[in-house]
């Protein structure tokens, strides 16, 4: 990926709870066209939720078709990258960039997070604060 991510969130609604087997998830958002697919394309596998069909029908999870790895969410003009899956070095030096700015839906959270965060019930600015 040649661009930084427009924001970085730590997500707790129960699809993500449920799709990573974890109480949240740490996704890293990008404007769609800064984001290329060059290698393994073949290896990917797409899945529509709304649907429950294994297709590229947007919005859709993208995950690795030889192992199962959850890889991303493609919308219609977002890519939700997962950076557990980036190689930052070691030890990780994350870029600031790819530091979480706030936790959403905080109110399916299933343990309580101490930071300094914003925590809002739903979407960033589009729902409660709650803390």
């Amino acid at each position: 990926m040649c661009a930084d991510p427009v924001d970085a969130k730590i997500c707790h609604c129960l699809t993500c709870q449920r799709l990573h087997g974890a109480p949240m998830q740490w996704a890293a958002i990008f404007h769609k066209h800064d984001i290329r697919v060059i290698k393994g394309k073949d290896c990917l596998k797409f899945y529509n939720s709304e649907q429950t069909i294994n297709d590229r029908i947007l919005p859709c999870k993208v995950s690795c078709r030889l192992c199962g790895t959850p890889i991303a969410d493609e919308g219609r003009r977002m890519w939700l990258a997962f950076p557990s899956l980036f190689d930052f070095g070691f030890p990780p030096k994350v870029p600031k960039a790819f530091m979480p700015t706030c936790h959403i839906f905080y109110g399916s959270r299933v343990i309580d997070i101490s930071d300094n965060l914003p925590k809002w019930s739903g979407h960033k600015h589009n729902s409660e604060k709650m803390l």
